[in-house]
């Protein structure tokens, strides 16, 4: 890993940490402790989402045109006002005002050091490299909310200032750390696209090219099926279903985030080398094992112990998929994409992202509000199943360098390796 590269993970971690402190609180925050009420903290929540829907169509052409460093400062600036406005907010125009400038800069963000760590790696250490961000961001995120659950108090609203203040910090180190990036002129990527193509649109481009396409569905179903449900659908699953006891559901949470940190680099080690098509599928089958234990949990409630265990488990079997996911879907979109338009590619497929975080929990909280257990289960673990069905689809598409870039480069002779293969990541 390059220095430059180094600092961008560095400085992602650390602002994963700072929003860490305040996810878990932000509800209460809003209802309780400024006493603004339920409504509105539905709202605040809601904005979070909708001003991530308005940005991110623009964001890539901005990224293109710009360059990805301009983008990813602009975006921390924005978080940060967003994140102290909360923070210091007591009326309900500025805490949403607040709520829309932080979801906008974190949605600007996101792609904008995607395509900062494309330009930063090469094929061979870009699978790496993405499953270290995810690692930092969930080991940054979970020790953030702990250390958030130390300070906090709900009875005093200047703990919630602290927070949100650290949170805006983070953010402001955040685009410290990637102003003072050096960053390549080009993407170490080849551009198989004509430039008669490219001036077509880049959004035209993208959904002419139908590997991209397949894979924005896929994702669509992976983000529906997993974040989408975490704290809406399977939360109520578990505790009206499965009777499990909040607290209980703070541990399986945990026990998502413990299987991330811990399984990450093993899985790596043991995903890099083969097919991203068939890596994908098998996330689909752990999923639908996952799915299946959360269904039995609920039939099995009267056991206490034995249900607990099976939802606890269908949290670390999600964070076991997601560590797979990491190093493979991301690189993915990199190598689909033509240098001119990775900036295009990376918001489009997290605007997939946010679609997907937007419909799930209403989906889910919808089926589970109105008795629709059965119905629930069986549908998650049909798009589980489906995600397999995709994902083995889109491997027959996939050029052997899009779907094995490690086997596709040991395939050539050493004379005839790319430079980008041999290429050192990008300097401080």
């Amino acid at each position: 890993m390059g220095a430059a590269l180094r600092r961008i993970q560095l400085g992602n971690a650390l602002s994963a940490f700072g929003n860490g402190f305040t996810v878990p609180y932000l509800y209460v925050y809003v209802a309780k402790v400024r006493d603004l009420g339920a409504s509105t903290a539905g709202v605040v929540l809601a904005m979070l989402a909708v001003a991530a829907l308005v940005v991110l169509p623009l964001t890539g052409r901005a990224i293109d045109r710009r360059g990805p460093l301009p983008v990813a400062i602009a975006g921390t600036v924005s978080a940060a006002v967003g994140a102290l406005g909360l923070g210091l907010s007591a009326t309900e125009p500025l805490v949403i005002a607040s709520a829309i400038a932080l979801g906008a800069g974190i949605a600007v963000i996101q792609p904008a050091l995607a395509t900062m760590i494309v330009w930063c790696s090469t094929t061979l250490t870009r699978s790496r490299a993405f499953a270290t961000q995810f690692f930092l961001n969930n080991l940054g995120l979970g020790v953030g909310g702990l250390v958030g659950g130390l300070l906090v108090d709900e009875t005093h609203a200047s703990s919630f200032v602290r927070l949100f203040a650290i949170e805006a910090v983070m953010f402001l180190v955040l685009g410290v750390a990637v102003a003072t990036v050096r960053l390549p002129r080009g993407p170490k990527v080849e551009d198989p696209v004509p430039t008669e193509e490219r001036a077509k649109g880049a959004w035209r481009a993208m959904f002419a090219d139908r590997r991209m396409v397949w894979l924005c569905v896929l994702g669509f179903v992976l983000f529906f099926a997993c974040y989408g449900q975490f704290e809406s659908g399977l939360a109520a699953y578990a505790t009206e279903v499965t009777r499990i006891a909040p607290s209980s559901l703070g541990i399986a949470l945990a026990a998502n985030t413990a299987a991330i940190v811990a399984a990450q680099f093993v899985v790596l080690k043991l995903v890099e080398g083969r097919r991203r098509s068939r890596v994908m599928a098998l996330v689909g089958m752990v999923w639908t094992v996952a799915w299946i234990a959360a269904g039995v949990s609920g039939l099995v409630h009267s056991a206490q112990m034995v249900a607990t265990a099976l939802l606890i488990s269908t949290y670390a079997l999600f964070g076991i998929g997601e560590s797979m996911l990491s190093p493979t879907v991301a690189p993915l979109v990199a190598d689909l994409a033509p240098p001119s338009l990775i900036g295009q590619y990376n918001s489009a497929f997290a605007l997939v992202k946010q679609l997907a975080l937007a419909v799930g929990p209403a989906v889910g909280a919808l089926m589970v509000g109105h008795g629709m257990y059965a119905a629930y289960i069986g549908m998650l673990v049909l798009c589980a199943l489906g995600i397999t069905g995709l994902s083995l689809w889109l491997g027959r598409t996939l050029r052997p360098a899009q779907d094995n870039p490690h086997r596709a480069v040991a395939a050539v002779p050493a004379a005839r390796v790319p430079a980008e293969a041999e290429a050192v990541a990008c300097g401080a």
